[in-house]
């Protein structure tokens, strides 16, 4: 927007003299002489060419300076005008502009803004973003009746899905026939939703809006389809030119920069996941991570990895390529760096989360499953910060769900100790998180009747007692669910290690029945948690059971 006359300029006007836009100067021309008509001319020209940012030219006119103008080219100095005047017009639009009470209309001015000119895949997804909110409120809108805001939110939805086309369009390579038919498509359904809502606008009949909302709800769900269908074949057009320049590419640089922009694309969800598994992206990286030359670039790759294995598309590639068996070559090769046996380890624990069915028929992981935990083991011992033992311990937390057999594998290499020393390491174990992924661990392997004195040696009983009274340090949801898991998980495994009458009596010893009636009366003391309650009562129940049964055979 143009700034306002400053000092030197054509300021005295006043509020009605606008001879610095070019607009009322020009209305006196007709009833003017000859002399008068060219200086006024010529001043118009004068004052339109002030720059925003550039020296205004002195008011008055001198020959020289009328023979200099009359020399410049006149299409040039009415390229230079249009952009003065176009401002000029924007400028009255925004004047003219109703300030609206709506509640949303602040979110009106921020879809406004639309993306820079430059990546293609920032502007799609930028673009994106904003028409996919368009819809959700202009559905919202509809199911209140709102009519007056359903037009206009749908004419500003056609706009915005035409800049889409047109940017993408002049930015991107050659669209291919069926992106084509689709914009078509999508174009269609916009003007049909403008034109069906402004006629809505115009009826009063009760009955014939509501017949009309019906053809609105149909219009507005085709036209959401056209435009995630063309936003799809868009993403999966650019996703396939990143990974061909991944596997064409033998420059370190490029391949960093390219494995980048594929990283900053899983962030964006699991649907973009599942396009980066489908066009060959977990192949490439892959490839990156088999290569010498790439060392450094491994622990980007493997991130991108684990981003991409969030989606079970992404672990059947990870299956087909023998990914499994590349994971268990980092994780036990030390001369890989600890960053990158960490990330290794990240995309262990993402590809055996037990909230992936297809995990559980990854039949490689079987064949490398025991090289891998010893690995992991070997990292919680000897991490160096307490993101390095939350991957790990995280993978190893996944893998005792995935397999029994692990738990046993567990026991054998000592990983008890390892677990319960960190416990007391504030450079490992530091969060709710961690603590979360430790309980998991002795949760699952106190199936096993070794387990339990293997604990008590350790004064793991002690250790899980503490972790009921987990607190949350920033109230925020995640952390709090964190501690609640905690709890429940330190509870539940007290309650399986009280088979055992050594741990029924250290409970005891340790006062632990005090505290599990204050988390059973105090909602505040467990976050609310009915799990949590129930755990408790189920370990105070065995382990009175427990008691009693010795005291009665004594």
């Amino acid at each position: 927007m143009r700034r306002p006359p400053s000092n030197g300029e054509a300021a005295s006007k006043g509020p009605g003299g606008w001879g610095l836009w070019g607009v009322q100067e020009s209305r006196r021309l007709c009833c003017a002489g000859h002399d008068r008509c060219e200086q006024a001319l010529l001043q118009i020209g004068i004052n339109m060419m002030a720059l925003p940012g550039g020296h205004h030219l002195d008011s008055v006119t001198l020959p020289g300076q009328r023979l200099h103008l009359m020399q410049v080219d006149s299409v040039q100095r009415w390229m230079e005008d249009l952009k003065l005047m176009t401002e000029c017009e924007c400028m009255c639009v925004l004047q003219a502009k109703p300030i609206s009470l709506e509640e949303d209309a602040q979110g009106d001015l921020i879809l406004a803004g639309g993306p820079g000119p430059g990546d293609p895949l920032q502007l799609l997804l930028k673009r994106g973003w904003v028409i996919s909110t368009e819809l959700r409120r202009i559905g919202q809108k509809l199911a209140q009746d709102r009519w007056a805001r359903v037009h206009s939110m749908s004419v500003r939805l056609t706009c915005h899905a035409r800049s889409m086309v047109s940017e993408y369009s002049a930015v991107s390579r050659n669209s291919s026939k069926e992106m084509g038919q689709i914009e078509k498509l999508l174009m269609e359904k916009c003007s049909e939703l403008s034109a069906v809502t402004e006629r809505c606008l115009q009826v009063e009949n009760e009955h014939v809006l509501k017949s009309m909302k019906a053809c609105v709800s149909e219009t507005l769900s085709m036209l959401g389809q056209h435009f995630g269908q063309l936003l799809e074949l868009a993403l999966t057009r650019e996703v396939q030119a990143l990974v061909r320049k991944i596997d064409a590419s033998d420059n370190i640089y490029t391949t960093e920069s390219t494995t980048g922009n594929l990283f900053s694309l899983t962030q964006e969800g699991a649907p973009l996941c599942r396009i980066i598994a489908k066009e060959g992206g977990v192949v490439a990286l892959f490839k990156i991570c088999r290569q010498d030359t790439f060392r450094c670039l491994y622990p980007q790759a493997l991130r991108t990895l684990a981003s991409i294995c969030c989606v079970e598309e992404g672990v059947h590639q990870l299956e087909k390529v023998d990914g499994v068996l590349c994971l268990a070559d980092i994780l036990t090769d030390d001369s890989h760096s600890e960053a990158t046996r960490a990330e290794a380890a990240a995309v262990v624990a993402q590809v055996t989360s037990p909230h992936l069915p297809v995990t559980q028929h990854l039949s490689s992981f079987m064949e490398s499953m025991e090289e891998i935990v010893t690995a992991l083991v070997k990292l919680c011992q000897e991490a160096s910060s307490g993101e390095v033992f939350l991957l790990a311990s995280a993978a190893l937390a996944n893998i005792t769900f995935f397999d029994t057999m692990a738990c046993e594998m567990l026991l054998q290499l000592n990983a008890i100790r390892v677990l319960l020393e960190a416990c007391s390491d504030k450079q490992r174990v530091d969060t709710p998180y961690t603590r979360d992924q430790i309980v998991t661990i002795l949760a699952n392997m106190s199936v096993l009747e070794q387990c339990a004195s293997d604990i008590i040696q350790e004064n793991g009983v002690q250790l899980i007692m503490g972790m009921l009274s987990e607190k949350p340090r920033s109230g925020t949801p995640a952390e709090v669910a964190a501690c609640e898991r905690v709890q429940q998980k330190a509870a539940v495994t007290l309650a399986r290690l009280s088979r055992d009458p050594d741990v029924a009596r250290e409970a005891v010893r340790l006062s632990c029945m005090s505290r599990l009636i204050e988390l059973c009366r105090s909602p505040s003391e467990r976050n609310s948690s009915d799990a949590v309650l129930v755990a408790c009562l189920t370990f105070m129940e065995i382990s009175l059971m427990v008691v009693v049964e010795e005291e009665h055979l004594a």
